[in-house]
């Protein structure tokens, strides 16, 4: 495949999402609260695994979110370990409270 993957905010399904041409090849879902955007859950879907899509996915999603102004709340464990791999410039980020990563240690 030779298409270049695109994110886009697709905010009637709450969720950024990756293309690769017209098909969809993963998402990153978040919720909106006042001030705050929430990630809860990135998923790539298997037929597109192992092609780096999910960080592009998450650095796209999160620099647009952190533009925005809000606060980025990183409850989806693969954001969350993005986020403290990876510079987001302007990303104010609210750690929530969650039980330990074992991919942490």
């Amino acid at each position: 495949m030779t298409d270049e993957p695109t994110v886009t905010r697709n905010t009637g399904a709450s969720r950024y999402e990756i293309h690769l041409g017209d098909v969809l090849a993963g998402f990153a879902e978040y919720k909106e609260r006042p001030g705050e955007i929430l990630f809860t859950h990135t998923e790539i879907d298997p037929a597109f695994q192992g092609k780096g899509l999910a960080p592009v996915l998450a650095s796209e999603a999160l620099t647009h979110a952190a533009a925005s102004g809000a606060t980025l709340v990183p409850y989806c464990p693969y954001i969350a370990r993005y986020l403290k791999r990876n510079e987001v410039e302007g990303a104010n980020i609210r750690w929530p409270q969650l039980p330990d990563d074992p991919a942490d240690t």
